[in-house]
C-alpha cells in the first residue's frame, strides 16, 4: 500500500529571492532522505509560497524495502579446512554478519573462491521513520541570511510558525523550535477564516486553493503571465517578458490578481530607463509598450488578493509611482542644469576603495590603460576614447545615480548627449559598464569596448594588489565577472591583446600602491585570466583535452587560443586523427629523453633511408606553416607527417647504442614536437584518445 506524504513548514514571509533556492533543496533532500530509507514513490512535488515550504510525495510507500546484500568474507581455502568443516575464520565472519555458519556460501570471484554471507534486512513501517525524516528536512535547508527569534537558537529564514505532516490520514508528529506539527495549515494572511484543518495530504492543493492560496508556484507564475497578458491587450499595448521579475512577484504573493495603472504623459519626455527603473526596481511593476516597442504610460502591478475594490488599489499604486516619477524628473532637471564634465573634478571627493584612492583617481588610470590599449589594437577614435574615459564615471556624482545606482553609465550617456558629446563618446559612456552580468551584452563602439577593459582590468589588478582574490563564493567586487566580461569582450570584438602586457601596464599605474609583491601579483592575475579563457572554451563545448591541448601551448593572446581550438576541433573530427595523435605522443615521449639542451639536426649521421625521408618531409611541412596563417591548414599539413613518422619508428632503432647516432634521432623527434608546438599551437601528447 502507499500513501500521499505532507510536509509544510509555514513561516513568516520569507524573501522571494530565498524562495526557488529553498525549494530546490528541499527536493533533492527529499529524494536523498527516501533512496537513503528505502522508501519508494511515484512522484516528488515541491511549493512555496510567502509563507509556506511544501512537499508532496505521491504514493510513498508504507514500508521499507527489504535489504538484500552479500557481504564477501574469507577465502574458501581459510574459511574452510581439507574436511570442510568451517574454521573459526568462517565462525567468527558468520557471528559477526548474525548469520548461522551453515548458511555461508561460496561464490568465485575475480580473486579465487570466497565465502559470502547473505544478509537480510527487513523495511521497517513508514511511520517508525518519517518523523525524524521530515524533522531533519525542515533542519537541513540552508538561507543566505538566516535569523533567530524570540529564545530558540534555531536558524531559518523567517520564524517558524506553524507544521504539517501528513502521511495519508496520518499525523506525522514532531517538534522544532516549540513548534510541534500537526494537520492545521493556515489560509491567505487575509482572506481566508481561521486555520486549514487538512483530513488528507492528498487534499492540499485543493484545501490550500478554498483558503485563497495557490501553493503550486508554477501554476501561480503562469496566471500572473495570463493576467498580465490580457491586461497590456486591452490597453492595446505588450509586456516584454522579463523572468527575474516575474518569479520575484510570484514569490511575493499567494493569489495574484493583476490591476493596469496609468501615469501622467509629461513623464514620457524622460528617458526610457528613468522610468522603467523605478517601476521594475522599486515597486516591482510592469511596464506597457506599445507595438512599436515604444513606452505607454500604463504599468500592471499584481496585487495578493481578489478583484474586489480594485480601484482604489489601483489609486493607491498610481499614487506612489507619481512620487516617484516626480522625483525622477526633478533629479534629471537638475542634473542637466550643468555639463557632465563638471562632475568630474568632484570625484575627488569619492573614494573608490580605501587603499586604492579616489574614483577620480581611478579615471586617471582608466584614460592611462585606454590610451595604451587603443596603441595595441590601433584604434583610430583614440581622442574619442580618451574622451569617454575621462567622463565614464562623471554620473557618479549625478542625483540620478544617487538614488537609482541601477543607471549608472546610462545616464552618463544621456546627460554626455545633452551636453553635445560625440555619438561614439556617448554611446561608449554608457556601453563602458557591459557585460554587467552573465549573458549581457558586450560593448558594440570602440569607445567603449577599450573604456570597458580598461576599467575592468583597473579594478582587478588593484583589488589583487593589494591581497583582495575571489575566495570560494566570497567574491564581494565581482572580480569573476569583470575577469569574464574582459574575456567575453576579447573574443568577440576579437581584439589581438596580450593579457600579460596589459596586466603589466595597469600593475604599473598602481606603483606605490601594491601592498604585493610586482611579480607574485601579476602571475597570480593571469592565473586568474587564464581560468577565465578556460571556463569560456569549454562552455563552446570544446572537450577538456582539446582545451588542455591549446592552453599548454600558449594562451596570453586568448582570440589566437580560440583560433587553434577551434582548428583542433575540428581536425579530430578526420579518421586519421587517433592514429595521427598516438604516433605524436609517442615521439613526445621519445623527445624527452633528449634533454633540455638545445640540440641540431645533423643530415651527415643519418644512417637508415627513413630518416632521411622524414627529415626532408619535416622541412617541407615547416616551410608550409611559415607561409600559411590558417592553424586548419596547418594541421592538416603535419598530419601528411604521419606516414614518414610511422616508417621512422618501424624501421629505425630510436635509442641506438651510438651516442651521436641516438642524440640525432632524438633531436628529430625533439624538433617535430616544438615545431607542432610553436608553430600549430598544440601539445597534441595531452590528448586524451
Amino acid at each position: 500500500m502507499a500513501r500521499d506524504l505532507l510536509l509544510e513548514i509555514g513561516t513568516e514571509e520569507i524573501p522571494a529571492r530565498f524562495m526557488a533556492p529553498a525549494l530546490s533543496q528541499l527536493k533533492k533532500l527529499a529524494e536523498e532522505q527516501c533512496q537513503a530509507n528505502r522508501l519508494n514513490y511515484e512522484q516528488i512535488a515541491v511549493m512555496g509560497t510567502p509563507r509556506r515550504l511544501a512537499l508532496l510525495v505521491k504514493e510513498l510507500e508504507e514500508k521499507q524495502s527489504d535489504l538484500i546484500e552479500k557481504v564477501r568474507g574469507p577465502s574458501k581455502k581459510v574459511a574452510f579446512d581439507a574436511n570442510g568443516q568451517p574454521t573459526k575464520a568462517a565462525q567468527g565472519f558468520a557471528r559477526g554478519q548474525k548469520i548461522p555458519v551453515e548458511d555461508l556460501i561460496t561464490k568465485e570471484s575475480d580473486n579465487g573462491e570466497y565465502v559470502f554471507a547473505v544478509v537480510k534486512d527487513d523495511g521497517r513501517p513508514a511511520d517508525e521513520i518519517l518523523a525524524g525524516m521530515l524533522k531533519d528536512l525542515v533542519l537541513s535547508i540552508n538561507f543566505p541570511k538566516p535569523m533567530r527569534w524570540g529564545y530558540e537558537k534555531l536558524r531559518y529564514a523567517r520564524p517558524i510558525r506553524w507544521l504539517v505532516g501528513l502521511f495519508g490520514e496520518d499525523v506525522v508528529s514532531f517538534e522544532i523550535a516549540g513548534v510541534v506539527s500537526g494537520r492545521e495549515s493556515k489560509g491567505h494572511r487575509f482572506l481566508s477564516q481561521g486555520s486549514v484543518v487538512l483530513s488528507n495530504a492528498g487534499d492540499y492543493v485543493e484545501s490550500l486553493g478554498n483558503a485563497y492560496v495557490v501553493v503550486d508556484q508554477v501554476k501561480r507564475k503562469k496566471e500572473i503571465w495570463k493576467q498580465i497578458q490580457q491586461l497590456a491587450e486591452a490597453e492595446g499595448g505588450i509586456v516584454e517578458e522579463n523572468k527575474d521579475l516575474l518569479e520575484e512577484v510570484t514569490y511575493l504573493l499567494e493569489y495574484p490578481t493583476a490591476l493596469c495603472g496609468s501615469y501622467d504623459e509629461k513623464y514620457l519626455k524622460l528617458p526610457e530607463e528613468v522610468l522603467i527603473t523605478p517601476m521594475q526596481e522599486h515597486q516591482r511593476y510592469f511596464p506597457v509598450k506599445d507595438r512599436n516597442g515604444k513606452l505607454l504610460n500604463k504599468f500592471i502591478t499584481v496585487r495578493n488578493g481578489t478583484a474586489d475594490h480594485i480601484e482604489i488599489v489601483t489609486a493607491g499604486n498610481e499614487k506612489v509611482l507619481k512620487a516617484r516619477l516626480a522625483d525622477a524628473e526633478f533629479f534629471y532637471t537638475e542634473d542637466i542644469k550643468q555639463p557632465l564634465e563638471t562632475k568630474v573634478e568632484t570625484l575627488k571627493n569619492v573614494v573608490f576603495q580605501e587603499q586604492l584612492g579616489t574614483i577620480f583617481e581611478k579615471v586617471e588610470r582608466i584614460k592611462e590603460l585606454t590610451s595604451y590599449l587603443s596603441d595595441l589594437a590601433g584604434s583610430d577614435y583614440k581622442d574619442f576614447a580618451l574622451r569617454t574615459a575621462y567622463l565614464s564615471k562623471a554620473d557618479l556624482e549625478s542625483n540620478m545615480v544617487y538614488e537609482f545606482p541601477e543607471l549608472q553609465g546610462i545616464m552618463g550617456g544621456y546627460y554626455a548627449k545633452h551636453d553635445g558629446e560625440a555619438e561614439i563618446v556617448y554611446q561608449g559612456i554608457r556601453e563602458h559598464w557591459q557585460p554587467r552580468f552573465a549573458g549581457d551584452e558586450i560593448p558594440q563602439t570602440i569607445t567603449g569596448t577599450l573604456v570597458s577593459i580598461a576599467d575592468k582590468m583597473d579594478t582587478i589588478v588593484g583589488c589583487f594588489g593589494i591581497g583582495i582574490q575571489p575566495t570560494g563564493s566570497q567574491d564581494p567586487y565581482a572580480l569573476r565577472r569583470q575577469a569574464l566580461g574582459i574575456c567575453h569582450i576579447v573574443l568577440e570584438k576579437k581584439l589581438e591583446l596580450s593579457f600579460s602586457e596589459i596586466v603589466e601596464k595597469a600593475l604599473q599605474l598602481y606603483e606605490g600602491r601594491l601592498t604585493e609583491s610586482f611579480n607574485d601579483v601579476k602571475d597570480n592575475i593571469l592565473i586568474f585570466f587564464r581560468q577565465r579563457v578556460e571556463t569560456i572554451l569549454q562552455d563552446m563545448n570544446m572537450k577538456y583535452d582539446t582545451v588542455n591541448a591549446v592552453m599548454a601551448a600558449g594562451w596570453d593572446n586568448s582570440l589566437d587560443a580560440l583560433k587553434r581550438a577551434e582548428a583542433l576541433s575540428e581536425f579530430r573530427k578526420d579518421e586519421q586523427f587517433e592514429a595521427l595523435t598516438t604516433a605524436f605522443k609517442r615521439a613526445s615521449n621519445l623527445a624527452d629523453k633528449a634533454g633540455g639542451q638545445d640540440m641540431v639536426v645533423q643530415p651527415g649521421l643519418f644512417q637508415e633511408e627513413v630518416e632521411s625521408d622524414l627529415w626532408q618531409a619535416v622541412n617541407e611541412v615547416e616551410k608550409k606553416l611559415k607561409q600559411s596563417d590558417s592553424y586548419t591548414q596547418m594541421l592538416q599539413e603535419i598530419a601528411s607527417l604521419r606516414q614518414p613518422v610511422d616508417a621512422f619508428f618501424e624501421q629505425v632503432m630510436v635509442m641506438a647504442e651510438d651516442e651521436e647516432v641516438r642524440q640525432n634521432r632524438l633531436a628529430i623527434l625533439k624538433h617535430i614536437r616544438e615545431l607542432v608546438v610553436n608553430k600549430a599551437g598544440v601539445k597534441l601528447e595531452l590528448i586524451n584518445d
